[in-house]
């Protein structure tokens, strides 16, 4: 795998026949004949600091783990779903093991709901998060409203509760994460819980982790919750950010908000920004309220 690598020989690759087509976004562009894995900016137009050595690292992590016959892509419907609702091929999981029981956390890319930019905000983060220990999953939701990728992603909650024995995952205080889009999403999971939509009363996230969303809706009793945003930011204005941290705090909600000057929206994990190393920060935030809970 490298820079030169095709796109389309990643997504047809045999051993990635179950998720190869959710590797790469291709709500906004289709991928070309000739497109390379160091140049899919287009793929990703709402995505910024998109970084090709990141992506060589995801795609080995993918590599690896299958040749040594581990699952890394789980369906969250059933086939009978499916059948009823063919949309629902579009959803699944992909899993980033981390230490046996460790807690994990759940990943939604934004795309400002017309693609899923997995490859740049959700994939980097989750083998983060898997290499210091934690289980972690990066989910692929339905795009057509923001209502039924939150029903995707309370229903990939509920999927990680119900197997959490077979997949060595601890349930307690885990931790939600999204980027623009993706954020919305953790959000409000964070705010109402997968029983606002469609599933069991499974409890809610014990941390939402955000990236640069307008999202302005909050409950009193809403999860501790870590923000980053760019000043900069054209999409997402960081004091709307500001605002809704201030108002968590205001109810006694453990907050943190950073922002960053020169910088704008979809920076991801920030590589070469004044942003990187984000992800640091807000894993130690969830740390913290994992360790209130023992």
């Amino acid at each position: 795998m490298n820079s030169n690598t095709l796109v389309n020989s990643v997504i047809n690759n045999p051993k990635f026949k179950n998720f190869g087509r959710f590797i790469f976004p291709s709500g906004f562009n289709q991928p070309t004949p000739t497109m390379k894995i160091s140049n899919i900016n287009s793929l990703l137009p709402y995505h910024s600091y998109i970084n090709t050595n990141t992506t060589i690292e995801v795609l080995e992590y993918f590599e690896n783990q299958v040749n040594n016959g581990q699952t890394i892509f789980y369906d969250i419907y059933s086939p009978e779903e499916k059948a009823s609702d063919p949309s629902k091929e579009d959803t699944g999981l992909f899993f980033f093991k981390g230490k046996k029981n460790a807690p994990f956390a759940l990943i939604s890319a934004g795309g400002g709901f017309v693609y899923v930019g997995s490859i740049h905000e959700s994939f980097p983060h989750a083998l983060k998060l898997s290499r210091q220990g934690y289980n972690a999953f990066a989910l692929q939701y339905r795009t057509y409203s923001g209502q039924t990728a939150c029903v995707d992603l309370a229903r990939a909650i509920a999927f990680i509760f119900e197997h959490a024995k077979e997949l060595e995952v601890d349930t307690n205080c885990y931790s939600l994460w999204g980027g623009s889009a993706g954020a919305r999403m953790a959000a409000y999971l964070g705010s109402y819980g997968p029983g606002s939509f469609g599933q069991n009363l499974y409890p809610r996230a014990g941390t939402v982790v955000m990236q640069y969303t307008g999202h302005n809706d909050y409950t009193p009793n809403d999860p501790p919750t870590y923000v980053c945003v760019g000043k900069n930011d054209g999409i997402a204005y960081w004091k709307t950010m500001e605002r809704r941290i201030n108002r968590l705090k205001h109810c006694g909600i453990p907050t943190e908000f950073h922002v960053y000057p020169n910088l704008g929206h979809g920076f991801g994990l920030g590589v070469g920004t004044l942003a990187e190393g984000w992800i640091n920060d807000a894993i130690a935030f969830w740390q913290q309220q994992i360790d209130k809970t023992k």
